[in-house]
């Protein structure tokens, strides 16, 4: 004969919780000064966008428990307002160490396209990084 488990209703714990939350904005439209050619000196060319965060949050009710996806809008438009980049690579790696910045961000994911930079025979070239808090 089989031993049965005594039944034991599920209770919920109570303990603190941790949550990573994605933070994402995609297809943010910038104008920046980039690349390595003569005729992208002195003028500015659209990129498009894409960030995800990883976030640590606890019980986030109120923005400011959590990174206001607007933050990350305003310091693509600064970093883009700062002059020229030769690669978007930089760009990329720029951004993603301002995300970096805000202590609960333990992950940016950064994609930069181009669409220029192939036209018209593609709809756009770019980079995405990954930078990982240590």
């Amino acid at each position: 004969m089989a031993a049965t488990l005594p039944e034991t209703p599920f209770e919920p714990v109570s303990a603190a919780r941790i949550v990573v939350a994605k933070i994402f904005v995609r297809g943010l439209k910038v104008d920046a000064e980039i690349g390595v050619y003569a005729h992208e000196r002195g003028k500015t060319q659209p990129l498009v966008l894409d960030v995800e965060l990883d976030v640590t949050t606890v019980h986030a009710e109120r923005l400011s428990q959590t990174v206001n996806y607007e933050t990350i809008a305003n310091d693509a438009r600064d970093l883009a307002a700062e002059g020229h980049f030769e690669l978007v690579e930089t760009f990329a790696e720029r951004l993603a160490e301002r995300c970096l910045a805000d202590p609960r961000v333990t992950r940016a994911r950064v994609r930069v396209e181009k669409p220029m930079a192939l036209a018209p025979r593609a709809e756009a070239a770019g980079v995405e990084i990954t930078a990982v808090r240590v």
